[in-house]
Order: structure tokens, then C-alpha cells, then sequence
């Protein structure tokens, strides 16, 4: 039941006309139900991951809590931590290393074994709802949190329908009390919630969807049907595909949790607008890199150990945000390239941080860092090493004379994304995420009249599934 689906807005209709019938209590289970339902729509047999981790963190937080011992309060949560990354690397990560590890046996020692493989399907949204349990356990540890008192209102913050596939990865301070309390109508929250729905499905099936034609049949295509500037457009196209299609479920995750007046964290903050690395981590899937600062970067040293350490812990995180993105080289890469991205940025960020260029400077800061990310983007979004060396290779090496694919390419780009980057950019000089929310209604309608219009019209020649549930 993707967002994008008529099936899940036929699901929503029947859950939130439930919602608003039921007291505090009987909203909660209901709800819990519905997100059991929404994630078994995919394959039932994985549910009982979630209830595993679900029931495990349960009962650690409150030994946790219940041990005065720090040094047993901490046997606890490894435990807890030790069941959830075995849960995830059994599925995700024991196939990757097992093969991996054969064929290095076989390249430098000629030893040619068959791997131990499972063959197992990748549970949908595993590395999310894992990191979300996994921070409430360190949370309640570490004293920042309370121990959820019901069984029942912690299985819902884990499995919560609208962020349960693909974030945002919420933090158990900020979702725990919104389910644990009754919740009550709130000015704005519809209209808010409208807001971040349409612009939402707009960015999925409007630009997304049909980045995702161009940009999928450009890296499938041979070397000799395309040329190197077609591979560049391949990748822009990829890299307003990803944002679309993730800007997209957030969004609509956003709007579909004000309705039941649950307030999810934005994440996505117009990332492309960045001009260096560490401001584009806190514009572009905030949940997750905050994540990774609070969990892994600071644990580790953070910046407190001189340049070089430093440097080392920035790309230790980033290797490893690379690998949670998906069991294989091409996101080790990628993960490789935004650590030194960041350790290469790093002695400047303060200066760019503070100062006050030009409109000119500022352009120019983040045209650049945009290429920046693009170029990363080819690593993320290769099937291989092998395609990656092909599209280097052809960029560099090969002439650039445009083909159809590359006016089509750089049209349906301006045409379809721009208008949305145009908002953005409002939505930038504005500081103001839901700035449209606030103007009058008549410019709110133009635009949502327009929306509706470019989802009618500009249907794509095939819906792909968001990119997100595969991690």
C-alpha cells in the first residue's frame, strides 16, 4: 500500500473515519492495528520482526530502569542493541559479506568456495523502524528518555503507519508523549496537513516518477546508444528523482499524521540550497543524520579529538550511513565520498557558515556543492562498480553531442522540478517551510489548482515504487 496508490487512500479513508469516532485509548489500538495491517499488506511473515524488537526494547527499558547498576544497565542495552543489528544483518548485510568475502578469498588467494548464503527477502523498512527502537533503548539508558508504561502505545511508536516504511526516524522524546496523551484538534492542522499532502504526491508522481523513465532508461542503456552528456543528464535526472520521490513520502507521512494530530519532525529542509557537506546533512533526511550524529559520530569523539581524529570519525559515519543505505560496494563508495566531502569542507564551513556573500557568491557556492552531490549520486544510484567506471568513463572520454535523450531529459528537468525549486526558493528567502499555509487563500487555491492539474496531466509512463523501501 504505497502513499501513491488509490488502495492506501481507500485504507486511509476507513482509518481516519475510525480515528475520529474513538476515544484516546480505542484510537491507539486502532491505529496499531492499522499499521500491522498497513506493513502486512507487504508480507505478513516479517510482523513478527517488529513485535520481536518491539517486545525486546520494551522489556530492556525497564530493566533498565529498574537496575541502579550502571555497569548491568549496560549489559541490558547491548542486548538490546545485539538483537536488533542481528535481526538487521542477518537479512540485510549476511548474504553481502558472505559473498563478498568468497570472492576475495578467490582473487587473492584462488580459493574458490561457494558462499553461505540465506536467499532472503529484504523485510520492507527494517533499517528504519531498527533505528527508531534502537534510540529509545539508548535514550532510556543514557536518561533522556522514560520508559513507555504500556505495552501497547510502544508498539504503536515503533510501528506508527504513516512513518513505519520509510521514516522520518523519530526520536522517542518527541513521538512517545504525542501517542501516550490524548490528542486534541488543532488550529491549522488540516490545512497544514493539506499542504504537505499535495505537495507531496505532486513531488512522488509528478517529478519523481517521471525522473525516474529518463533516468532509468539512461543507465540501462548500452554505450553505443547514448553519449557522455546523456549520462550526465541521467544523473541530474536521478538526483530529482531521489529528492522527489523521499521529499514525497515524508511529506505525505507529515500531512497524514497532522490529520490524526500527531506531529512527525520535517526532514527535509530544501537541501540542494546547501553549499557545503555539513549544511546539506542538516537539510537533507535530518532524521537520519541527526541519528548518526547522536548515536555513532558522538559516542566516537566527535570533533573533540583534533582534525584528524575528527576527520576519522566523519568518515566512519559516513561509511557506515553508506552501508545502511543498502548491502553493497556502490553505497560503501558513496558513503566513502560524503566523508571526504566533509573532511575536505571542514576547515572552511565555519567561514562559509558566517559569512554574508553576495547573491552572485552564493549562487556560484551552490551550483558547485550541487555538482558536488550529483557526482555522488551516480555512486548511489549504479547497479555496480562496473556501471560506475562505464559512465566515468563515457562522460570523460566520449564526445558530447546531444541526442534526444538530452533535450528530453533537461526539459522534463526545467519543466516539471523547476516550478517546485521555484517554491523552494520562496520558501528559502521566507525561512518557512509551510509559508503557502499563510497567504491568502486565493494564491493557496492557484497553486493547489495547478498541483492537481500537473498530477492529472503529466501521469507517469510507469509508477515505480519509492526508493526509500528498499532500505
Amino acid at each position: 500500500m504505497a502513499f501513491n496508490s488509490y488502495l492506501f487512500w481507500l485504507f486511509f479513508a476507513v482509518v481516519i473515519g475510525l480515528y475520529r469516532l474513538l476515544p484516546h485509548r480505542g484510537q491507539n489500538r486502532m491505529l496499531l492495528a492499522a499499521s500491522y495491517l498497513f506493513y502486512g499488506a507487504w508480507d505478513a511473515r516479517f510482523l513478527l520482526l517488529i513485535a520481536i524488537s518491539t517486545v525486546v526494547d520494551f522489556l530492556v527499558a525497564h530493566r533498565i530502569k529498574a537496575t541502579p547498576n550502571r555497569t548491568l544497565a549496560k549489559r541490558w542495552c547491548a542486548l538490546s542493541i545485539t538483537v536488533n543489528l542481528g535481526i538487521l544483518g542477518v537479512f540485510k548485510y549476511f548474504d553481502f559479506f558472505t559473498t563478498s568475502f568468497s570472492r576475495f578469498l578467490e582473487s587473492f588467494f584462488n580459493y574458490q568456495a561457494d558462499p553461505i548464503t540465506l536467499n532472503v527477502i529484504l523485510p520492507v523498512g527494517i533499517s528504519f523502524y531498527t533505528f527508531q527502537t534502537l534510540s529509545y533503548t539508548i535514550d532510556v539508558y543514557r536518561g533522556h528518555t522514560k520508559p513507555a508504561g504500556n505495552l501497547l502505545d510502544f508498539a504503536l511508536y515503533v510501528a506508527f503507519f504513516p512513518q513505519l516504511v520509510a521514516g522520518p526516524i523519530e526520536r522517542s522524546h518527541r513521538l512517545l508523549p504525542q501517542i501516550v496523551n490524548p490528542r486534541r484538534p488543532r488550529e491549522g492542522d488540516f490545512a497544514n496537513g493539506l499542504y504537505l499532502v499535495i505537495t507531496g504526491l505532486f513531488a512522488k508522481i509528478v517529478i519523481a516518477d517521471n525522473m525516474a523513465f529518463i533516468c532509468n532508461g539512461i543507465f540501462a542503456a548500452p554505450a553505443d546508444e547514448v553519449g557522455g552528456i546523456d549520462r550526465v543528464v541521467g544523473i541530474y535526472a536521478f538526483a530529482f528523482q531521489i529528492y522527489g520521490d523521499f521529499y514525497g513520502y515524508s511529506s505525505i507521512a507529515r500531512g497524514i499524521a497532522l490529520w490524526m494530530g500527531i506531529d512527525l519532525m520535517a526532514n527535509f529542509r530544501m537541501p540542494y540550497f546547501a553549499r557545503s557537506p555539513r549544511e546539506f546533512w542538516q537539510r537533507w533526511h535530518i532524521s537520519l543524520s541527526s541519528w548518526l550524529r547522536d548515536y555513532l559520530y558522538i559516542p566516537l569523539g566527535g570533533s573533540r579529538g583534533g582534525h584528524w581524529l575528527t576527520c576519522r570519525n566523519l568518515m566512519i559515519t559516513m561509511l557506515l550511513g553508506g552501508l545502511w543505505h543498502g548491502a553493497g560496494w556502490t553505497f560503501v563508495l558513496w558513503g566513502l565520498y560524503q566523508g571526504l566531502l566533509l573532511c575536505i569542507y571542514r576547515p572552511f564551513e565555519n567561514r562559509i557558515r558566517q559569512s554574508h556573500p553576495s547573491l552572485l557568491r552564493r549562487l556560484v557556492e551552490t551550483f558547485l556543492f550541487f555538482n558536488l552531490i550529483c557526482f555522488g549520486w551516480l555512486f548511489f544510484r549504479a547497479e555496480s562498480i562496473g556501471q560506475v567506471w562505464l559512465f566515468l568513463s563515457e562522460i570523460l572520454f566520449t564526445d558530447f553531442n546531444a541526442t534526444f535523450l538530452t533535450t528530453y531529459g533537461l526539459g522534463s528537468i526545467l519543466y516539471l522540478a523547476g516550478p517546485f525549486l521555484l517554491l523552494e526558493v520562496w520558501l528559502s528567502r521566507r525561512n518557512d517551510l509551510l509559508a503557502l499555509t499563510k497567504v491568502a487563500w486565493g494564491w493557496r487555491a492557484a497553486a493547489y489548482v495547478y498541483a492537481l492539474f500537473m498530477l492529472l496531466i503529466y501521469q507517469p509512463h510507469r509508477s515505480s515504487e519509492f526508493i526509500y523501501f528498499q532500505f
